[in-house]
């Protein structure tokens, strides 16, 4: 944990749709004496958001991703750098960099494997070198997964150690509309199917194994399922690859784990259309022509209205199975693409910043760095982590 800086936090992105959010987040939540800022391109739209949020006192940094004297500089001040400038891929490799060459903590809400998986080859060396943190993918993606996981490995143990082969499963549902950053990161990553691949190998080549066991996202297909009563569909996120890195890194998930991440529905039709959908949107995804329309669609920095964000939420359903015990746990919440997402954000740099942590540095997952003192801080701000029933 950086502590010879003057600011704890600092909040890069704060004028876009979802970085406002965290910013009220904050203002309202942050604890008394935090020192924090926020920081962007335009020194005019960020004194708007200052002025929104009633902190006069509130500092703001003038930033810019193109210029990187003015990103070290920034990295250079504080313990922990929040990011909401997406789509990472396009965007964000110029901080990542920054605050691991200045050993300071990084957290982000990125969905894109690409760029984590980039990220991880370039930066984990140079950040486990200067002690910096860099924790991708502290939204929704993939917080509730992650974090989720470990709760229910947490509740398994308590019937005794893990020993042997641990299966899990999280199915998730909600109600809620994506974000337009979060869109157009989607259009980006699936018009790059074998970068993605190249990357992944990469990835893999560098990351470290922990001997004598294993972990891995499991190859899916669509059912039913018995445990849940739900129509499982594979979800092709970056939340499986985050939960088998946490698995590889935390022993406590036993000598092989592995585990598989659905989308579920109540019934079949719903199930076979959003199959039909991704795969649609997959195919269109390779015609420039197609991508570009889809993008002007859906702007980038736009979101729902509170109205229909306090109408939103989420469930991901774990069920986990070693040496004959089985647990079924949920993780639940609000609107997730924003509301919580901001709330998982800010309440991950907050922290990295004041909890006391596991020892850790480089490319680190949220169960890895912040593990059960997130969780502990998510419940307190009114995430549920509850075990549903246990044979």
């Amino acid at each position: 944990m950086t502590t010879t800086r003057d600011l704890d936090i600092v909040l890069f992105g704060a004028t876009g749709f979802t970085g406002g959010l965290v910013a009220e987040y904050l203002t309202a939540h942050g604890p008394d004496g935090l020192r924090w800022a926020i920081a962007g391109r335009s020194r005019s739209k960020l004194e708007s958001v200052r002025d929104s949020l009633g902190s006069a006192e509130l500092e703001i940094i003038e930033a810019d991703v193109n210029d990187s004297a003015s990103l070290a500089t920034l990295a250079s001040r504080a313990r922990v750098v929040i990011t909401t400038v997406g789509p990472y891929l396009e965007f964000g490799e110029p901080l990542v960099k920054a605050c691991a060459e200045a050993g300071t903590d990084y957290v982000d809400l990125t969905g894109e494997p690409e760029f984590v998986d980039r990220m991880f080859v370039k930066y984990d060396a140079v950040a486990r070198a200067n002690g910096s943190r860099i924790v991708h993918a502290c939204g929704f993606d993939s917080i509730p997964h992650d974090l989720g996981a470990l709760y229910t490995v947490r509740r398994l143990a308590e019937g005794g150690e893990i020993t042997g082969p641990l299966t899990m499963k999280g199915v998730v549902r909600s109600n809620a509309t994506f974000s337009g950053g979060t869109f157009h990161s989607a259009l980006g990553q699936m018009s790059r199917p074998k970068e993605m691949a190249a990357a992944a190998r990469q990835r893999r080549a560098l990351e470290e194994r922990p001997v004598g066991r294993t972990s891995r996202a499991a190859k899916l297909s669509a059912g039913r399922d018995r445990d849940l009563g739900y129509w499982l569909l594979p979800l092709p996120t970056l939340d499986p690859f985050i939960v088998a890195r946490s698995g590889r890194a935390i022993d406590a998930y036993g000598p092989a784990f592995t585990y598989s991440h659905f989308a579920g529905t109540k019934t079949l039709r719903y199930a076979v259309g959003g199959a039909v959908g991704v795969g649609g949107l997959a195919l269109a995804m390779q015609v420039p022509p197609l991508r570009a329309r889809l993008g002007e669609r859906v702007k980038q920095g736009t979101g729902p209205s509170e109205q229909r964000r306090e109408k939103s939420w989420f469930t991901v359903d774990f069920v986990g199975e070693t040496g004959g015990r089985k647990i079924h746990t949920k993780v639940s919440g609000g609107d997730p693409g924003y509301t919580e997402t901001s709330k998982m954000l800010a309440e991950s740099a907050l922290c990295l910043a004041f909890d006391d942590l596991p020892k850790s540095a480089g490319s680190v997952t949220t169960a890895e760095a912040m593990g059960d003192a997130l969780i502990e801080r998510l419940q307190a701000a009114g995430m549920r982590f509850e075990v549903v029933g246990a044979g």
